[in-house]
């Protein structure tokens, strides 16, 4: 240790320096535990879970394009009242 540091910025350093390095070994760590369970993933998913998936995206976005049209009927509705309203308000 410097003998020109207080003793307290010594620490901190040193203690701020231990917990990056966990850290940076903590992130690698994940990382090769997920490329791992992505590999295990692909080996242990039949094709057949995966044709469901796909099967279930394609109605899930039918589903939202059909909302997607309810809720910008709605919203015009609602436009075309406010502006009656508007316009009525500006007459008085």
């Amino acid at each position: 240790m410097d003998d020109e540091k207080p003793i307290l910025e010594q620490t901190t350093d040193a203690i701020s320096s231990a917990a990056d390095a966990t850290k940076e070994a903590a992130k690698t760590v994940v990382k090769k535990v997920k490329k791992a369970a992505k590999k295990v993933a692909k080996k242990v998913m039949p094709k057949k879970a995966k044709k469901a998936k796909k099967a279930a995206k394609k109605s899930s976005a039918k589903k939202s394009t059909k909302k997607a049209v309810k809720k910008a009927g709605k919203k015009a509705t609602k436009k075309v009242a406010k502006k009656k309203k508007k316009a009525k308000k500006s007459k008085r």
